[in-house]
C-alpha cells in the first residue's frame, strides 16, 4: 500500500517549498489553541521565541509546534503553499500584507470569522480583523500551506464511535483490529468492564488474544479512557511486531533513555510512523487525538 500523505517533516533544518506539507496531522482547533497560547507575547524584531516574536517568527513557531516547517521570513512564507482567495479562507491559512510599501512584509494566521492572529509591532501577539481599515488596505493575499480542514473532516469521518477530540482506548482497539485485519467475531471479552454486546467487545477480545491489550490489575479495559502517546507507541510496536532498524532517527528532547517508553518511541521513529509534534518534542504524556490515531494507523499499515 502506498502512502497517501505528502512529505513529512523529518528534521528542523529542511525547508519545504512544495504546495502542501504534512506531519502528524493537526485539526483547526489545535491550530487556533496553539496560536492563542502566545497572545500577549511582545513584538521583537527578529524574534522567534516566546520571549518575543516578529510576524514570521510567530507563524513559524506556531506551525513548528504542530510539526510543520515554514520558511523564516514573510516573503519566504508567501512563496510556500497554494494561493487562496479571500472569500475562501480557512482556519490555518497564512494571510499576507504590505505594510512597508515594498511588497509582502507582514504575515498572520487566519482563525475564522474574518479574524487573524499575528505578532504586530504595536500590540505583540494579538488578534486583528481583516475588516479593519488598516489591514484591509494593505492585504496582499493568502496561502494554504496545510489544509487543516481535511484533518478535521478525516477525524469526523473516522470517529464512528468516539466523536470526542481524543482517541479512546475503545477507538484505538477498533482501528487496530481493522488495520491488522483481525477476526473480531468472538465477543466473549476477558475484561470485566466490556460486555459481549459492547461495540468494542470483538476488537478488545481479538487484541487480548495477541497480548496487545491486557487490561489493568483490576481486569478492566477502560474503553472510554484516553491513551497517551507513550502508551500508543508501545501498543503500535507490539501490534505490528516492529523491531529496531538501527537507523539514525529523530531524538526527542522530552524522551530520555530512562523513560519507560524510550525504546518503543525510538522504534516507531525508526520506522517513520512518528515524526513527533515538532520543535524536537514527542509529547509522551499527551493524549492521542483522533487525527493522530489515524495518522499512526495509516503509517503502520503501510509498512
Amino acid at each position: 500500500m502506498k502512502k497517501k500523505w505528502l512529505i513529512p517533516v523529518f528534521a528542523s533544518f529542511m525547508i519545504f517549498t512544495s504546495p502542501l506539507i504534512d506531519a502528524e496531522a493537526a485539526t483547526p482547533q489545535e491550530l487556533v489553541s496553539t496560536a492563542k497560547q502566545y497572545i500577549g507575547v511582545p513584538y521583537a524584531w527578529g524574534g522567534t521565541t516566546s520571549s518575543g516574536f516578529d510576524c514570521s517568527g510567530f507563524t513559524q513557531k506556531v506551525f513548528a509546534d504542530l510539526g510543520y516547517q515554514l520558511n523564516r521570513t514573510s516573503a519566504g512564507q508567501f512563496a510556500q503553499g497554494t494561493a487562496v482567495s479571500k472569500q475562501h479562507l480557512q482556519i490555518g491559512d497564512l494571510v499576507f500584507f504590505n505594510t512597508s510599501g515594498q511588497g509582502v512584509s507582514h504575515v498572520g494566521i487566519y482563525i475564522g470569522n474574518n479574524q487573524f492572529i499575528n505578532a504586530s509591532s504595536s500590540k505583540g501577539v494579538s488578534i486583528a480583523s481583516l475588516d479593519n481599515s488598516y489591514w484591509k488596505n494593505r492585504y496582499v493575499g493568502a496561502k494554504r500551506v496545510i489544509d487543516f480542514s481535511k484533518q478535521q473532516a478525516s477525524e469526523v469521518k473516522n470517529a464512528s464511535v468516539d466523536l470526542g477530540f481524543y482517541a479512546s482506548r475503545g477507538k484505538v482497539a477498533l482501528r487496530l483490529a481493522e488495520g491488522l485485519g483481525l477476526d473480531t467475531s468472538d465477543t466473549n471479552s476477558p475484561f470485566i468492564d466490556v460486555k459481549s454486546t459492547d461495540y468494542v467487545a470483538g476488537a478488545a477480545t481479538a487484541l487480548n488474544k495477541l497480548r496487545i491489550f491486557e487490561g489493568n490489575e483490576q481486569g478492566k479495559f477502560n474503553p472510554n479512557s484516553p491513551i497517551t502517546r507513550a502508551q500508543m507507541a508501545k501498543v503500535l510496536t507490539v501490534a505490528f511486531n516492529l523491531k529496531p532498524t538501527g537507523k539514525n532517527t529523530v531524538q526527542f528532547r522530552d524522551v530520555d533513555q530512562n523513560h519507560w517508553a524510550y525504546d518503543y518511541i525510538t522504534i516507531l521513529a525508526q520506522h517513520g510512523i512518528t515524526i513527533g509534534k515538532g520543535n524536537g518534542l514527542y509529547g509522551p504524556n499527551d493524549y492521542v487525538t483522533l487525527t493522530q490515531l489515524e495518522t499512526f494507523i495509516q503509517r503502520a499499515v503501510s509498512k
